[in-house]
């Protein structure tokens, strides 16, 4: 009997080493999320730009309130203070950017075909990595989102102007700010898979989520419907800022979830489908 050589134990042992389990597949996510600086900026200036905008904004109408008028003080929102545009600009940028980075600066490094050669099932690969960016995301977006709510309205309170989760459209518009990290976050995974490199998936996921709203023509009813489409015009419409009373063709509150909902759905398709197909 021939003595097995060992090219052919080497084969055997490989026969039988286990499939990476899903677990570690998103501990190994988790890992290269948090490896890089850039992640934790990133989430440093989301919390505190949209934090320090919305204490702002609020402080600003505080100091105000008793120079405005009779009708200014009964059409205010207080919930416009909590989700001020200018600043949430911030966080929409910022929560682009990591989605884009985690998986751009993983193809621009080369380490992606480590992990491939690692795990071959990509598209398992692709799961985790949607997973784990969707749930640090939220994560950080409900916090932001509390603490810039909270704050804002304990600020106002004070004048008798804040408002409570109870109040119409309140909840609603913690809940689609929360949301909000994650959906950009998604989308720039996206471009980053499609793109495979970090600055042009930036440029991308900046232009889709902040530069295009602004291209469409709010008079015409169907420039208007592609733009309400946009995930951050649905935000708008569901925070009810008011710019949107420049829309003459206004948004649904339905139609405005759909939007925010069907946008990190196809982003993260579009990420599955490029891992799985294209070559790294």
């Amino acid at each position: 009997m021939t003595a097995p050589t060992e090219a052919t134990r080497g084969a055997g042992r490989r026969a039988v080493e286990p499939a990476a389990r899903f677990r570690d597949l998103l501990a190994a996510e988790w890992l290269k999320l948090f490896s890089l600086r850039s992640t934790y900026g990133s989430l440093a200036l989301i919390a505190v730009s949209a934090v320090l905008f919305s204490v702002r904004a609020a402080l600003a109408d505080h100091h105000n309130w008793p120079g405005y008028s009779a009708e200014r003080q009964a059409a205010f929102d207080p919930i416009h203070d909590a989700f001020p545009e200018e600043g949430w600009l911030f966080v929409i940028l910022a929560a682009g950017a990591v989605g884009a980075v985690a998986i751009a600066g993983e193809y621009a490094s080369g380490q992606i075909r480590t992990t491939f050669a690692a795990v071959p099932a990509r598209s398992a690969v692709a799961a985790a990595k949607v997973l784990v960016l969707a749930t640090v995301m939220l994560a950080v977006g409900v916090l932001t989102a509390a603490v810039s709510f909270g704050l804002s309205q304990a600020i106002l309170a004070d004048r008798g102007a804040g408002a409570s989760l109870g109040d119409p459209g309140a909840l609603r518009a913690v809940v689609a700010s929360a949301l909000l990290l994650p959906v950009c976050a998604l989308i720039g995974l996206g471009f980053g898979a499609l793109l495979r490199h970090t600055a042009p998936a930036i440029v991308a996921t900046t232009g889709l989520l902040l530069l295009l709203p602004l291209a469409f023509d709010l008079e015409n009813r169907w420039t208007a419907a592609i733009h309400n489409a946009l995930p951050v015009p649905a935000w708008e419409r569901l925070v009810a800022n008011p710019y949107i009373q420049f829309n003459e063709h206004l948004a649904t509150i339905p139609g405005s979830w759909v939007a925010l909902a069907v946008w990190p759905v196809v982003a993260t398709l579009v990420a599955a489908l490029v891992v799985h197909r294209r070559e790294p």
